[in-house]
């Protein structure tokens, strides 16, 4: 198998330079052939070998997208679509519908074989397979290896990553649950596969967002917390009269948190100025009456909102939406949306807790960072069991599929933008200043942010309402 500095310096021998997403591709491939073939392919006058280079890796959209009337469209997570908890059986069906669909990500990059084929013969031990499973173990060994333990639903199989192989910081980032390929060889004795490359279900290269064919802005914010004695009125108010004076602004995408809820940490009540459930909701209903009609706010509940804590969360019941104004669109969460033809798949991000507890260098403090971990898994909450409660259902609705143009989200109270093969990564950010767990964490949030989307271009703006004047 090629590694990467054998790759770059058969390229700079040609006195040309190539794209990392271009390395990752030919060591996918595993074709000791493929490189002569690119470079004799490259076009006169290239200086660096990028995806538009190799025709498997023209930027491709998933075909013409026919726009719904009005131009706001739920395309999943729409109210009253969470299926209820039935019975812990149902957890069979679900992670059997994980497992499916991811791996079919995978299936065009990687030829697997069943686990059980393995160990029927020696031809493994010899020369390279691959496989595809799903993490049940992740642990280190004594001599700082990794050592995974991966199932499919013919077996199970215990595989070494080599803390001395190229690519070792990413089986470091191995999570519990998630779907995993696997390229390398089969011990003597049968009982450990040692792997050679590491694939996951991850966003095509080729892939190429959608833009708006008309213009058109939206606003993305999360976390308002009202009812919280750290909720910024004052802030909020600049926004509302801001946002009025926006007439290219057509739409108002909330991540979740809307209130601050009741009971969800020991000594809430404490730190609550609105204690009743019911009024926190209304006091909300009318922040939201006030701003243009204009607006469609599209609202998406979060773990301190009055919806079960487990995820898919369903939309806000309707006897908390009274007196609210009939331009909410109310969604469950995760919710994808269509805004002018553009995707925004919207997830509050409960999941940041396990994936910033799990994977090694992770913080708070730069949410972008898991989310682009999310969308190499092409999964919101990979890990079961932990701190996100997962329901089980036929189908599972985390999975990233299909590929959004904005993936946006909330919870960590920390605003950040980044972009991964195609995807704008959003998160807002908070409405609500430093609380007393916050301090206590070191924890800095960055409040009173609204994100402006440019859905032609993809393009964003911060606005800062935490000055006044600003």
């Amino acid at each position: 198998m090629l590694c990467e500095d054998e790759i770059v310096s058969r390229f700079l021998a040609t006195s040309l330079f190539v794209s990392p997403e271009v390395v990752a591709y030919i060591k996918e491939q595993d074709d000791p052939g493929l490189i002569d073939r690119i470079i004799a392919g490259t076009p006169e006058g290239t200086v660096v070998v990028s995806p538009d280079c190799i025709p498997a890796l023209k930027k491709v959209r998933d075909g013409t997208r026919f726009l719904a009337d009005p131009v706001c469209e739920v395309l999943a997570g729409m109210e009253n679509s969470a299926e209820s908890i039935r019975d812990f059986e149902e957890y069979i069906t679900y992670f059997r519908n994980r497992f499916t669909r991811l791996s079919t990500f995978m299936r065009g990059r990687i030829q697997p074989v069943p686990i059980e084929a393995l160990a029927r013969t020696g031809r493994y031990q010899e020369e390279e397979v691959s496989f595809i499973g799903m993490v049940s173990n992740v642990r280190s060994t004594a001599n700082g290896n990794k050592m995974v333990e991966v199932e499919d639903p013919t077996g199970t199989m215990r595989v070494l990553f080599n803390k001395s192989r190229e690519g070792f910081s990413e089986a470091e980032k191995i999570l519990p649950d998630e779907v995993i390929g696997v390229r390398g060889k089969l011990s003597q004795d049968g009982t450990i596969f040692f792997a050679n490359t590491l694939v996951r279900p991850d966003i095509p290269l080729s892939n190429a967002p959608y833009r708006s064919e008309r213009p058109g802005r939206a606003v993305l914010i999360s976390d308002i917390h009202v009812g919280s004695d750290t909720f910024l009125e004052d802030e909020w108010h600049r926004f509302a009269d801001w946002i009025s004076g926006q007439e290219d602004i057509g739409y108002l995408v909330i991540a979740g948190d809307l209130v601050d809820g009741i009971g969800i940490y020991p000594g809430q009540e404490k730190e609550l100025v609105i204690k009743n459930i019911y009024q926190q909701y209304a006091a909300l209903g009318e922040m939201l009456s006030a701003l243009p009609e204009r607006l469609t706010i599209v609202i998406s509940p979060g773990n301190h909102d009055v919806v079960r804590g487990a995820e898919p969360q369903p939309a806000i019941p309707p006897a908390f939406r009274i007196g609210y104004p009939a331009n909410c669109v109310w969604v469950e969460n995760p919710a994808l949306v269509s805004l002018q033809g553009v995707r925004v798949l919207i997830y509050h991000g409960r999941s940041f807790d396990d994936m910033i507890g799990t994977i090694p260098g992770a913080s708070y403090n730069r949410p972008a960072e898991i989310m682009e971990e999310m969308l190499k898994r092409r999964h919101l909450a990979p890990i079961f069991g932990m701190r996100t409660p997962i329901a089980p259902g036929k189908k599972d609705p985390l999975i990233i599929d299909p590929v959004p143009e904005v993936l946006f989200t909330g919870h960590v109270h920390i605003s950040g933008i980044k972009r991964y093969r195609g995807v704008l990564m959003i998160n807002a950010g908070t409405w609500q200043s430093q609380t007393a767990f916050q301090k206590q964490m070191n924890t800095v949030p960055t409040p009173a942010q609204a994100v402006v989307l440019d859905l032609q271009s993809l393009e964003t703006e911060i606005v800062d309402f935490l000055t006044p004047g600003s």
